[in-house]
């Protein structure tokens, strides 16, 4: 199923590159369409459901872009396209695919910072300052906060984890007294 999100997602990408839409506007609609339609039994039912006619389906989407205060008609279409091909009920992952999409073809890498306590936002200038300089691209940063890390912070760029929290300190520290690796 990787493959059908990411196709769907690469040429919605595609489409919204070429009409010159904003991606982060376009984003931000997308992910109003995907949390209405996870927080909606019965409309997931209707867009999940073969025996209703795609027009039903069609006109229960139009029915929640006017509500929404309208999207581009590419989004629209794009929704339609999945209602379709019997593809909405990975909407979800889609769209998350497409955010990763879009990410990379403007040059943003998704941070995940986990901190012992809530950064200051001097701090997080500065964390994403010293990422964007690490990474060479531009950061987009998501934030939690795990006290258990004691202190300091980890950071997760795609697979690589930077770890400067006492927990992970401590634990090096262990390692190399018991001469482990």
């Amino acid at each position: 199923m990787a493959t059908v999100t990411s196709r769907y997602a690469r040429a919605f990408a595609d489409v919204v590159a070429e009409s010159k839409l904003n991606a982060d506007s376009v984003k931000a609609q997308l992910d109003s369409l995907v949390e209405v339609f996870e927080s909606s039994d019965d409309l997931r039912r209707v867009w999940e459901t073969p025996s209703i006619p795609a027009e039903q389906k069609r006109a229960v989407l139009d029915s929640l872009i006017a509500k929404m205060g309208g999207v581009p008609r590419e989004l629209r279409n794009f929704i339609a396209v999945l209602i379709d091909h019997g593809r909405i009920v990975v909407l979800p992952q889609i769209a998350q695919q497409f955010a990763t999409e879009m990410n990379q073809r403007l040059g943003i890498v998704q941070a995940e910072v986990t901190s012992a306590r809530e950064l200051a936002p001097t701090e997080r200038a500065d964390l994403l300052a010293q990422l964007t300089q690490l990474t060479g691209k531009q950061v987009a940063a998501s934030y939690a906060v795990d006290a258990s890390l004691l202190g300091g912070a980890q950071v997760r760029v795609g697979s690589t984890v930077y770890d400067g929290s006492v927990r992970g300190q401590l634990e090096r520290m262990r390692q190399q007294l018991t001469g482990e690796q």
